[in-house]
């Protein structure tokens, strides 16, 4: 297909014009990423000097002491609770293997095989208060609560960033 050379020059003028607007645009570009980048940079040294103390403070004042009495519950409920429960399953296991024990030497060397012996009186049973197990979820709640946020602090932002190296402009 032939040109008329009044079509060539004025294509070459619209790729020109294509070239200085692809140039315009990448050095427009270019200071966009540079003001995103001083923006992040500032955002940051808002946030380590308004946003962390304020939020330290708040959570000192509200949720700390929720969180310390749900810990305080989870390890009263272990101590008064699972430990001794986990004690008494540990010593009656202990005390049958001994029963046992003795049991297969009495008919090993012809002795009577059953014997009566006082068994102590069982232990009441007592039930897990409501109080623990809403200071044990409100604290898990904390818990997860905190480590959201810290989450969202730390995470990377990728969109924020534009690439440094120019792109080359497109062939006509």
């Amino acid at each position: 297909m032939n040109i008329t050379r009044k079509r060539k020059k004025e294509l070459k003028k619209l790729q020109q014009s294509a070239n200085q607007l692809w140039a315009s645009q990448q050095v427009l570009l270019g200071d966009a990423a540079n003001v995103a980048r001083e923006a992040g940079r500032q955002l940051g040294h808002y946030g380590r000097e308004q946003v962390v103390p304020t939020v330290q403070h708040e959570y000192e004042e509200r949720v700390a002491p929720y969180v310390n009495r749900g810990v305080n519950a989870s390890k009263t409920f272990l101590d008064k609770r699972v430990v001794p429960v986990v004690g008494g399953v540990v010593g009656t296991a202990i005390s049958a293997w001994d029963a046992a024990k003795t049991t297969r030497e009495r008919v090993s060397s012809g002795g009577p095989v059953f014997t009566l012996a006082s068994a102590p009186a069982p232990a009441p049973k007592k039930g897990t208060s409501a109080g623990s197990v809403i200071a044990i979820i409100l604290g898990v709640g904390a818990a997860i609560g905190v480590l959201y946020a810290a989450w969202q602090t730390l995470r990377a932002d990728d969109e924020l960033w534009v690439a440094d190296d120019p792109l080359a402009a497109p062939e006509a």
